[in-house]
């Protein structure tokens, strides 16, 4: 009986514990329009990556704010750079420098959710960027790195055209 209590309670203690790390993601951690269907994560005026300049995470190694004077599109984003230098290497590669699963959170597409990406929760492994909701879920996610990746890559082809309101 004593076997059974202890069990009851490990089983419980998880099971609230998965309930508050998901209750712990804000609200506002999901993608801007939770009912688009776009596999680019954008604000209202399509600008990617909240205005940082995605080449700087490669060349400064820091997230850097863009300035729309140096902007360049992709597809359906508008990218904001820093300088000329950075939309001129922007436009030359963007594939290189465009933020890896649309600008959406890594571990969220690991997950099967499309979740906000945070520009300040940043990280480039094999040349290629990627963002997490924010800096505690990048922390799980960096917990293996390799393992997340190969299950987000699985994932992305059949999430990337969902809503994230539907996932």
């Amino acid at each position: 009986m004593l076997k059974i209590s202890l069990t009851r309670r490990l089983v419980l203690s998880v099971f609230a514990a998965s309930i508050a790390a998901v209750a712990s993601v804000p609200l506002t951690a999901f993608a801007y329009d939770e009912a688009s269907t776009s596999a680019i994560n954008l604000d209202a005026k399509q600008i990617a990556l909240k205005g940082y300049d995605a080449v700087a995470y490669f060349s400064v190694g820091a997230p850097t704010l863009g300035n729309a004077h140096f902007s360049a599109k992709h597809g359906a984003a508008t990218y904001h750079f820093a300088n000329a230098e950075n939309r001129a290497k922007f436009i030359a590669n963007p594939e290189h420098f465009a933020p890896q699963f649309g600008g959406f959170c890594a571990m969220g597409v690991a997950l099967e959710k499309k979740l906000d990406g945070d520009p300040q929760a940043w990280r480039v492994v094999d040349n290629k960027l990627y963002l997490n909701v924010n800096k505690d879920i990048q922390k799980k996610w960096l917990e293996n790195v390799p393992g997340n990746l190969k299950t987000a890559q699985g994932n992305w082809p059949t999430i990337k055209d969902k809503t994230p309101n539907s996932l």
